[in-house]
């Protein structure tokens, strides 16, 4: 049995993809790509909630499109829809696909919940995200239920979230974090949750060609509070912080160069705890899918070695 056939929500194999591509090519070529990524043997597809598709639609679809790999939302808002509402499509989706749908949840941002979404994003994200999980676990849902437990993870990165996602959940999505945060991660969550950081990489050995294009993708996360709060936790400083992000933050947050050292700090964040890493392939022109790196990547699946179960 391969890796492939025994990736399930709760285990999704040691690598998935996290694309934002699939957003913008139309849905049949995107349901094309997912169906080429779940052949390869990714163990999950991460799609994301901000300004382009709606995550539990663009779920379904692509789900439909697979057989065996998990589709996961990195990371729906729950400031977009009510917890009953979030609890209903949560449900639905983990009915029709079991063990493939995993709701990945968390609180978004202050810039996108005020504005975007026109809500109120509070001094208290924590004590939000108690109040929505208790609300979406008490809500009423007389539709059709799976026989397997739906499967949820909290978008986490300091202690508290990362505690809770252990408590109320599967596990954690971490984003825009360097291998050290996922040793942190680890040992916030203990040894039985699942963990899943997102790596971004670029297919690139010229140093400045590819610290150029990452600085592209990390200016608008160094803006966040949320990113750049935990960087400081971390001891990052203002100098790592400013300018798009210092060669040093830079070559932490964007793995870069041959497809080996791309494959070495995937299975750095693997030796750190990780259970599952899934790589988003930044490129120049953002309308490409990088279908070419996508199969590159696959080619390391089998050489992982992930961490033994607790």
């Amino acid at each position: 049995m391969t890796v492939a056939d025994q990736a399930s929500a709760s285990h999704p194999g040691p690598l998935g993809i996290w694309s934002y591509q699939l957003d913008v090519q139309p849905m049949s070529l995107a349901r094309e790509a997912a169906a080429e990524l779940d052949e390869l043997g990714f163990g999950a597809l991460w799609v994301p909630e901000a300004v382009a598709r709606e995550p539990f639609a663009n779920a379904a679809l692509l789900l439909s499109a697979t057989v065996r790999m998990t589709v996961a939302t990195g990371i729906a808002s729950l400031h977009a829809r009510s917890a009953m509402t979030m609890n209903a499509g949560w449900r639905t989706l983990s009915e029709a696909f079991p063990e493939r749908f995993l709701l990945g949840v968390g609180v978004s941002h202050q810039s996108m919940v005020d504005g975007a979404h026109q809500g109120r994003y509070g001094d208290k994200p924590y004590t939000t995200m108690v109040d929505y999980l208790d609300r979406m676990d008490a809500g009423v849902f007389w539709g059709a239920v799976s026989p397997i437990a739906p499967q949820r993870v909290l978008a986490a990165l300091g202690p508290r979230m990362l505690r809770l996602a252990a408590a109320r959940g599967l596990g954690a999505h971490t984003y825009f974090v360097p291998v050290e945060h996922t040793a942190v991660a680890r040992a916030a969550l203990g040894g039985d949750a699942l963990l899943a950081p997102a790596q971004t990489v670029v297919f690139e050995t010229d140093p400045t060609v590819a610290r150029e294009l990452a600085r592209r993708f990390m200016k608008r996360y160094l803006a966040l509070p949320n990113y750049t709060s935990n960087l400081r936790r971390l001891g990052w400083g203002d100098d790592d912080l400013g300018g798009g992000g210092s060669d040093r933050l830079v070559d932490a947050i964007v793995a870069w160069g041959s497809l080996d050292r791309i494959a070495a700090r995937v299975q750095a964040h693997l030796d750190a705890g990780a259970d599952h890493v899934c790589v988003q392939v930044l490129t120049p022109d953002l309308q490409r899918l990088p279908v070419t790196e996508w199969r590159e990547l696959a080619s390391i699946i089998p050489s992982l070695r992930t961490r033994p179960a607790p």
